[in-house]
């Protein structure tokens, strides 16, 4: 069985290091994948991601290609969303691998051109935003070259079924079935009262234009990377959807959501600054404080403050590194 092993960051180095003493172990032919790497993605039967759901995210990013199928490894026993395999439990799983004793998801990816220029796919969703926050940005909805609403609203979500459980959800959109042919597009605080989700086939060609505001707007690609935009972000549905392993009927959609809504209730009563920080480890993986605090831009105090609140809560668990003993990382326990 060939398996390929993707790093995606350097701070994966010490997980990239463990898999491929395991894969190495269990007699597979193991090749690592650098940047760019979409030829391999190609020739090998799996691919491991480590990283957890940032690691799937940042993959299908770069890989836009048809690829193996993927599984993501977290290195806790905490529970991804899109990672479904904590590193310590990757040594029981080899011989499921194996025997390809799994399934597989194809989710949709979305295309994404920001004024013209192709960018990265995404799984998730795509969003623009005012460059800073707090103010409204106006826009036109257009589908299939047909305009659909203007409006001025704080933002605007595309997204993907796979991501409606994700920021569109936290902004009042649908949680949708994983394999549904459709996208969701959510306007955000709209100051029309009477704006709700939209949802569309996925076949339908979705364009954001005429954006005005009193600062530049910025495209999101997945809750992390940032593009300015000038005037028009146009999506459909990539070619190549991305090819995800599912080890057990645990992960299966209708889980996902159960778990999703489980946050959403504890959302309502958490102070503004718990809720951005467990909405940035939901999107991130586990983090150091130093981190969080860099990710969310919340001063020091709040975020130390904000943390006691998730771990009183049992919200997230703080534990000792594996790549630096000194230093504590927290992730999410739900």
């Amino acid at each position: 069985m060939k398996v390929a092993i993707s790093g995606t960051d350097s701070r994966d180095y010490h997980s990239v290091i463990q898999i491929k003493k395991v894969i190495d172990s269990a007699g597979h032919n193991v090749k690592m994948m650098k940047l760019g790497d979409d030829q391999i993605a190609k020739e090998v039967d799996l691919v491991l991601v480590p990283g957890g759901d940032r690691g799937i995210l940042d993959y299908f990013h770069r890989v836009v290609t048809d690829s193996a199928p993927v599984l993501g490894i977290y290195e806790s026993d905490s529970t991804g969303f899109l990672a479904q395999l904590s590193l310590r439990d990757l040594e029981i799983q080899a011989s499921n691998l194996s025997r390809r004793n799994y399934e597989i998801d194809e989710v949709v990816r979305l295309a994404v051109k920001v004024d013209g220029n192709d960018v990265q796919p995404v799984l998730n969703d795509v969003a623009v935003f005012p460059s800073k926050s707090a103010m409204l940005m106006e826009h036109v909805l257009r589908t299939d070259s047909r305009d659909v609403w203007h409006d001025n609203s704080d933002g605007i979500i595309i997204s993907t079924p796979i991501g409606s459980t994700a920021y569109s959800m936290s902004a009042g959109g649908p949680m949708v079935i994983q394999r549904s042919k459709v996208f969701v597009v959510v306007s955000v605080n709209s100051v029309d009262n009477t704006r709700r989700p939209l949802i569309v086939p996925d076949d339908t060609k979705l364009e954001i234009v005429n954006l005005m505001s009193r600062y530049h707007c910025e495209v999101i690609l997945d809750g992390g990377s940032r593009l300015r935009i000038k005037r028009l972000l146009e999506c459909r549905r990539h070619e190549i959807p991305a090819r995800l392993i599912r080890l057990s009927t645990d992960s299966s959609a209708i889980s996902l959501i159960a778990k999703k809504v489980k946050i959403a209730e504890d959302l309502l009563s958490m102070p503004a600054s718990a809720k951005l920080i467990l909405k940035t480890l939901e999107y991130e993986g586990a983090l150091s404080q130093r981190d969080i605090t860099k990710r969310t831009m919340l001063p020091e105090r709040t975020v130390r403050l904000s943390l006691s609140h998730l771990l009183k809560g049992d919200y997230v668990r703080k534990k000792t590194s594996l790549r630096d003993a000194r230093q504590h990382i927290f992730e999410l326990k739900i």
